[in-house]
């Protein structure tokens, strides 16, 4: 029987594209009515929704019908998509998730200066709520960037009730902590802020996300906790997790980053090779926030209440 990469690799020479991945373990705890999975993204047909020609990787098609049966697998209703760094600015993919999911959806979408207030105003009726600097994925991790980037994602979305979402590492999240305290918007930092699950909660910077946390100024994202933990427990990412909750359960997010984009690349490829999906079962995922929050009233916080005050579902 074919692997799913290698029918892949025939279906790119096809023009044809494998699937998203799917849950394969049940989840083992009663998942509240409401909950949101708050990191998804929309990979649609290149031909209507074409890849920007500075992007990193080329992913394959996600569909909103695959995203949908993710969800009705798992027992979540409410969903936040995520614009992708493969669109630069474009968030046409994102809006046409969201128009496809209906009222349970809202997005987060990626501009920049040229962005003009009229098209910020059409993303709001739309469904955005919020925008995204993603400089992890560009491979920025100057501080110095990072403080110039969040400023003027602040002066952007003040005035709107928008919130900023920041994916980032643990050194710009110290470098621009005086301006988060300070943020007029609610501030969100995807993937534990890409804290290094192997170094624990010790890690530099790790204690200025925990004070962030703790002070209510910034949410946290819960979310692709398989980069830099192994399968199938990720047990180095537990305390991590932990520490999180323990700081602050009402600025907890949970989200699954599906369909899981391969970045970085793996090697020998190139930004415009079309890139496999990782093979993420997110049933196992799910299962993993019971075990960090084994009280149903803390895992509520975290699938259905915080979502609803931070995306106004």
């Amino acid at each position: 029987m074919l692997t799913r990469r290698e029918a892949l690799l025939g279906a790119v020479a096809t023009g044809l594209f494998a699937k998203a991945s799917q849950p394969i373990t049940r989840v083992n705890f009663d998942v509240p009515a409401n909950a949101c999975d708050c990191h998804t993204h929309i990979f649609g047909d290149p031909q209507k929704f074409p890849f920007w020609e500075g992007r990193s990787y080329t992913p394959e098609p996600a569909t909103p019908e695959e995203m949908s049966a993710l969800h009705r697998a798992l027992g979540i209703t409410r969903v936040v998509i995520v614009n992708p760094s493969v669109y630069g600015t474009d968030n046409s993919a994102t809006v046409y998730g969201i128009n496809a999911r209906g009222k349970t959806a809202r997005g987060v979408a990626v501009i920049d200066e040229k962005t003009a207030d009229r098209d910020l105003d059409a993303m709001g009726k739309a469904g955005i709520c919020g925008i995204r600097l993603n400089l992890q994925t560009a491979g920025l991790t100057d501080p110095g960037v990072g403080r110039q980037r969040f400023q003027a994602a602040v002066r952007r979305v003040k005035d709107r009730g928008w919130h900023i979402q920041i994916n980032t590492g643990l050194g710009v999240v110290t470098g621009i902590k005086d301006l988060v305290l300070e943020s007029p918007a609610p501030v969100v930092f995807d993937h534990f802020a890409n804290a290094r699950a192997g170094l624990g909660i010790e890690q530099p910077g790790f204690s200025d996300l925990v004070q962030l946390v703790r002070s209510g100024k910034a949410y946290v994202k819960l979310s692709a906790a398989y980069h830099g933990s192994r399968y199938p427990d990720f047990s180095e990412v537990t305390a991590v997790a932990k520490a999180l909750i323990a700081a602050n359960p009402d600025r907890m997010l949970w989200g699954t980053n599906w369909p899981h984009p391969n970045t970085p690349l793996p090697a020998g490829r190139k930004p415009t090779d079309v890139t496999p999906f990782r093979e993420i079962d997110d049933g196992l995922m799910l299962n993993l926030l019971a075990a960090w929050a084994p009280d149903p009233s803390v895992r509520k916080k975290i699938l259905v209440d915080n979502p609803a005050r931070l995306y106004k579902f």
